[in-house]
């Protein structure tokens, strides 16, 4: 269930350590848009077990951005782009900055020269934040502005630029603007929850503090710790910090 290029990744773990680190990230993504709390779990395991190997450091980085950790994220945002060299993750970082109450320095990245190796999608999801990060100073006109000159990439992208084009409309008071936009904007379609009847392998309970947070900098390849447990999905939910 994991691309070739990332089970290249695991190469570097143990077969059965790889085998096991895999399940839980195949987990994670599976979870990360139905429930990002369950899939930051999945993939603390996996940092547990494999913390050096980029794939699973980027795991890690993209559930704590979804559940809000946005100090964690960055710090292992940070550590993939160290290991990787890759520069693709720069507008989630910018927007951890943001999330930390840093909407200038979210502007600055933008401006870093890093920011032009992006692509088309990553240089448009760049001027979404840049667009949040002045809607953050109060400077919506400019945020707006930084919007129409945004080219959408995928049908997606174009609805959330749109939506935000609403927001920014609704607060500087031009609302029959803002409706028009979200009369055209297609309606959102219901998720659909993951089986039920699906599984954790091998799950091992961590140690996080009293943030629910832990510190993963540099841990070994781990894995040593598994449990013959097979846990059901309100289980692990049920797991305590």
């Amino acid at each position: 269930m994991m691309d070739k290029a990332a089970r290249a990744r695991l190469r570097t773990l143990s077969k059965d350590n790889a085998e096991d680190v895999g399940r839980h990230l195949v987990m994670a993504g599976q979870y990360l848009d139905t429930d990002p709390e369950l899939a930051y779990k999945y993939a603390q395991i996996a940092l547990e077990r494999g913390g050096r190997v980029d794939v699973v450091r980027e795991a890690a980085a993209v559930t704590a951005y979804a559940t809000g950790r946005f100090a964690e994220a960055l710090r292992e945002f940070r550590t993939v782009r160290r290991l990787s060299g890759t520069q693709e993750h720069l507008p989630l970082m910018a927007d951890c900055e943001r999330g930390l109450g840093r909407p200038e320095r979210a502007i600055a990245m933008s401006q870093e020269p890093e920011a032009q190796l992006l692509g088309r999608y990553g240089k448009a999801e760049m001027q979404l934040v840049v667009a949040g990060a002045r809607a953050d100073l109060g400077e919506h006109e400019v945020a707006l502005v930084v919007l129409e000159s945004t080219t959408p990439v995928a049908e997606e992208q174009r609805v959330r630029i749109e939506s935000t084009k609403a927001d920014l409309l609704d607060v500087l008071g031009r609302s029959e603007e803002a409706a028009a936009i979200r009369a055209a904007l297609p309606a959102e379609d219901l998720e659909e929850e993951p089986d039920e009847e699906v599984v954790v392998f091998d799950v091992a309970e961590l140690e996080l503090d009293d943030d629910g947070e832990r510190d993963a900098d540099d841990e070994g390849e781990g894995g040593d710790i598994l449990t013959d447990d097979v846990l059901t999905d309100d289980e692990l939910n049920e797991m305590d910090e």
